[in-house]
């Protein structure tokens, strides 16, 4: 078999268990389009040229040239990669600073995981599989706390209690619920790029926008009334 028809069926097969896990979930569309980028030539030839069958061709190119050119194209057009959701803050000395990913999101990071380990491990591959390989290294600086915990506690889930139960809890709890958590994260994400001073302001200027219609509204009412004779 040649390696073009290897590595395409190598990501073909990764695909169809992310969609299979994502129909379980309820997340049809993100099942679908999952890493449709990979078919595109900026990744689909680089993946020919450093397929292995064991592991990732990105991190053999990694080690040839230092960096993954493919990667970088496939990060930037898959939201399913927490290091797609990396902004820079307006404050000085911040920098770049790890968003809260979507909830949808983190479970189609749960999918990916669960089927990249599939497909490399083969009869290997257990249901904690994915959990240990999220364990075996330290917590990426990259990634936000509100990301890290929640994907952290699906594949722990996963690992104890099996793949039926997690897709079930996911399907209809996890999506629906710890909305509250969400918003404080957003917040915190919010005040580091913008700063509190400047999240006043947009507060302070909502306000008066809201004060100069009211205005308005009275200046138009008492013109009616003084022609009404009031």
């Amino acid at each position: 078999m040649n390696k073009a028809l290897a590595h395409f069926l190598t990501i073909t097969r990764h695909r169809l268990l992310v969609c299979e896990g994502c129909f379980k979930a309820g997340l049809y569309w993100q099942g679908l389009t999952h890493d449709l980028s990979k078919y595109s030539p900026a990744e689909f030839l680089v993946g020919v040229k450093y397929y292995q069958g064991d592991r990732s061709p990105n991190n053999a190119e990694r080690e040839d040239r230092g960096y993954s050119d493919a990667w970088l194209h496939h990060k930037g057009r898959n939201r399913h990669h927490y290091e797609f959701w990396i902004d820079y803050s307006s404050r000085k000395g911040v920098g770049l600073i790890p968003v809260p990913m979507p909830d949808k999101y983190i479970v189609e990071m749960v999918m990916d995981r669960i089927a990249a380990c599939k497909v490399y491990q083969k009869d290997a591959y257990t249901d904690a599989s994915p959990l240990e390989y999220l364990e075996s290294g330290r917590v990426p600086d990259i990634m936000h706390e509100y990301t890290w915990n929640r994907l952290h506690f699906l594949l722990k889930m996963l690992a104890e209690k099996g793949e039926d139960e997690t897709f079930r809890y996911i399907r209809e709890e996890f999506l629906k619920k710890d909305r509250d958590g969400k918003k404080r994260a957003l917040k915190k994400a919010k005040e580091l790029l913008f700063g509190k001073r400047c999240r006043k302001r947009l507060k302070g200027k909502k306000r008066r926008r809201s004060c100069c219609k009211g205005r308005k509204a009275n200046k138009g009412g008492n013109a009616k009334r003084k022609r009404r004779g009031h």
